[in-house]
């Protein structure tokens, strides 16, 4: 496995510094910081991500945490996660067979019968990189084979005439949900398809390519040509989808800087990606924390002021990975190292975007290949 760039380190920033900040994140978020942490470990060799505004677990948290476990190589916290996510999400009967409920209550019981998408998809990568970085164990804990059981259901649900895949197969692209025609591009990771390409079941690994390409097309018409600014939801033509008013640039938006970032660091960071990079910190570049707010995706603002502030400037910073020498690559992570992570109600969303960045920055975020096992 080859080590990620530091980009922190090549800004200048002292090297124990980095890795002290790295440690305190996820003691922080993962210790007993009341004030701080989003994980709660439970006397069953269980534990879970706890989302602190909705007091739910989410497969979005819980995904993001076996994530976070898996990079920093803590694998009791990634198996606890994995457990409580495989004992009390997954649905074993239904239309939704194969996918994980997408809300539940601290005990276990579901709030939602429903799956989100986002959550497979770091499901799925996580458990790729604990099989590639650990090895297999006992069920549940045989990472690699719940993951290829995991991605081809997601692509094949449907096809005996019951539920729907979570891609669509003519175009794609991810949805929003299952049983819905319109996406959200924050969910689109093509650097984790490219991954699902190489390490999938060999007859989906096609469709992963597929799909990869397909999402980086989707972006450049979801993305803002003068803002970079993406809705959260949008249609399959890349058009805002203002149901709900979902239609403009909020929280989820947030995740496509990181994400582009991420890409950035694995892969190389394509020309638009470098643009769309330099578009959303040049519109951030003169405005306050304390005044961000919604925005449509030209960048009018709304009275509607930011609910995770934290978690973007965590993003933006990321993006700085898509273009390290842009004219607002050092002031955007400058303003992320010197933000603390957050404390109250709404912490999780914010903290979690928050040590994604770091570890992302700090050449943390690692692909986990089957090598790396040897």
């Amino acid at each position: 496995m080859a080590a990620h760039r530091n980009l922190l380190l090549a800004y200048g920033y002292d090297a124990k510094d980095i890795e002290a900040k790295v440690e305190q994140t996820w003691e922080l978020l993962f210790g007993d910081h009341e004030e701080t942490r989003i994980y709660y470990p439970t006397d069953d060799d269980m534990g879970y991500m706890l989302d602190t505004g909705n007091l739910d677990v989410r497969t979005e948290g819980m995904s993001y945490g076996m994530m976070m476990a898996v990079q920093l190589d803590k694998k009791d916290v990634f198996d606890r996660l994995w457990r409580w996510s495989y004992q009390y999400m997954y649905m074993t009967s239904g239309e939704n067979k194969g996918y994980f409920a997408w809300s539940c209550n601290t005990d276990g019981t579901k709030r939602s019968n429903g799956p989100a998408p986002d959550g497979e998809e770091y499901f799925a990568l996580a458990l790729l990189f604990a099989s590639h970085r650990w090895g297999d164990g006992a069920a549940p804990l045989d990472y690699g084979l719940k993951a290829r059981a995991l991605l081809h259901d997601c692509i094949h649900n449907g096809e005996d005439g019951i539920g729907f895949p979570m891609w669509n197969p003519d175009n794609k692209l991810i949805k929003f949900v299952p049983n819905c025609d319109y996406s959200d591009p924050s969910y689109h990771l093509p650097h984790f398809y490219e991954l699902f390409a190489l390490w999938a079941n060999e007859a989906d690994r096609p469709f992963w390519r597929e799909a990869a390409e397909a999402s980086r097309a989707y972006l450049k018409l979801a993305c803002h040509p003068e803002t970079g600014l993406a809705p959260e939801y949008a249609h399959y033509d890349g058009t805002p989808n203002d149901e709900r008013g979902y239609g403009h640039f909020f929280s989820d938006s947030y995740r496509v800087a990181a994400n582009i970032g991420l890409e950035a660091l694995w892969f190389g960071a394509s020309k638009w990606m470098t643009q769309e990079a330099e578009l959303l910190q040049a519109f951030f570049a003169d405005k306050h924390p304390d005044d961000y707010r919604r925005y449509t995706i030209a960048g009018e603002p709304f009275e509607e002021r930011s609910l995770h502030p934290v978690g973007l400037i965590a993003t933006n910073a990321a993006a700085s990975l898509a273009t390290p020498n842009g004219p607002h690559a050092r002031e955007s992570v400058a303003l992320f190292w010197n933000t603390p992570v957050r404390t109250g109600d709404r912490r999780y969303y914010d903290n979690c975007l928050y040590l994604f960045a770091l570890l992302a920055l700090s050449g943390h975020y690692r692909i986990w290949s089957s090598e790396a096992a040897e």
